[in-house]
């Protein structure tokens, strides 16, 4: 069976599928999946060096993965896929330096954290003979800054981080990060942010007209004041979960990764997602091999699946990221090219910034502010 048979489905039916709904489908999925004996595993990481049993194990963000692209990969390729999930880049990097580089074949980090993970020497230098496809990429995707020539790491998808918000449960339209602390009583508990130290931290240097990259220590410092201000007022750091409560009005607004928000604005009518007027994150998220992957082998193939236009495109469709590939792009339907909540206007992306690597020192001052207002 093609990958595209597996993968394709009505664009009308994409409109019905809700982010939320897919997690709660979850365990049905799995269900499914073992009765087509399509030796799938998506629940669970694998224990350390457990990636040496012939499977694909992947680490990445939640629903980067569906059951459809695990499916179409084991049939095309005779491979079971196991997947593991992070919530942030952070959490990523921690379970590879303890030793899970051995556990996972393919891995998914951030356009920064790719900068991070090759001076730590954590990731393989690609042989790009064994990739079809990188002629796809779009033109910005080509040469990337924090990681020249796709060396290390394939550009899988990109997108904005923004706040979502419920109509009805919300004193007024945000249009600005600034909205959520000139607001904070009305909003009180009814907040979430992502649990991201660059993200949110970011996204308060961004409120106080720093850039999202600042490694001014008094700057960064304004910052942790600043989101320890509001903390009284946040509900919970959640990078997902939080997509029921905003449904039933129990949460206001949320720090929101596009992809996500998308699905929501989709399902309900009420939920809404705007780009800070100021600026936002602008990330791309990559695909790529640790340097101590059990089975690379498994991995250029993956590689090769996600930058198939096919497998792209109706990853898209089904799952709300934007994509880096332009040949599968060029296969969207209109209503999804012209969304500008996944493909926002140039002039909305002008004023937003990817977040890139800091100096060590920076670095540490992060960690250091970041636990202390996650724990206050």
């Amino acid at each position: 069976m093609s990958a595209k048979r597996l993968l394709t489905s009505p664009y009308s039916r994409r409109l019905a599928l809700s982010r939320r709904r897919f997690l709660q489908g979850s365990a049905a999925v799995l269900t499914g999946l073992a009765a087509a004996n399509c030796r799938q595993n998506l629940a669970g990481p694998p224990a350390g060096g457990s990636g040496g049993d012939g499977a694909l194990h992947i680490y990445t963000w939640a629903n980067y993965t569906d059951d459809s692209l695990a499916t179409a990969f084991t049939e095309l390729t005779g491979i079971p896929v196991v997947v593991d999930i992070f919530d942030s880049n952070e959490v990523m990097l921690t379970r590879l330096q303890a030793g899970g580089g051995d556990a996972y074949s393919l891995i998914y980090p951030s356009d920064y954290m790719v900068s991070e993970m090759i001076d730590l020497g954590l990731l393989t230098e690609l042989d790009q003979s064994r990739i079809t496809g990188l002629d796809n990429l779009k033109a910005q995707w080509q040469n990337p800054a924090y990681d020249p020539n796709n060396a290390h790491s394939v550009p899988f998808c990109w997108g904005t981080t923004g706040l979502l918000f419920n109509r009805e449960a919300t004193p007024g339209v945000p249009a600005d990060w600034d909205f959520l602390w000139e607001n904070q009583d009305a909003l009180s508990r009814r907040i979430t942010m992502l649990d991201d130290m660059r993200e949110t931290l970011g996204a308060t240097l961004k409120s106080l007209g720093y850039s999202y990259n600042s490694s001014d220590p008094e700057a960064i410092q304004a910052a942790y004041n600043r989101l320890l201000e509001l903390r009284p007022h946040i509900a919970a750091f959640k990078t997902t979960g939080f997509e029921n409560e905003l449904l039933s009005g129990d949460l206001s607004v949320s720090m929101a990764y596009s992809s996500d928000a998308i699905a929501l604005t989709l399902e309900d009518d009420r939920m809404e997602y705007i780009i800070p007027a100021s600026g936002a994150s602008l990330w791309t998220d990559t695909l790529a091999i640790p340097a101590t992957a059990p089975n690379v082998d498994a991995a250029y193939q993956w590689i090769n699946f996600m930058l198939d236009p096919e497998v792209a495109s109706a990853a898209v469709e089904r799952l709300f990221f934007a994509t880096a590939n332009q040949a599968a792009f060029n296969q969207l339907p209109a209503e999804i090219q012209n969304n500008e909540d996944l493909y926002p206007p140039e002039a909305v992306l002008a004023k937003s910034e990817g977040i890139v690597a800091v100096d060590t020192a920076s670095t540490d001052l992060f960690d250091q502010l970041w636990t202390e207002v996650t724990s206050a």
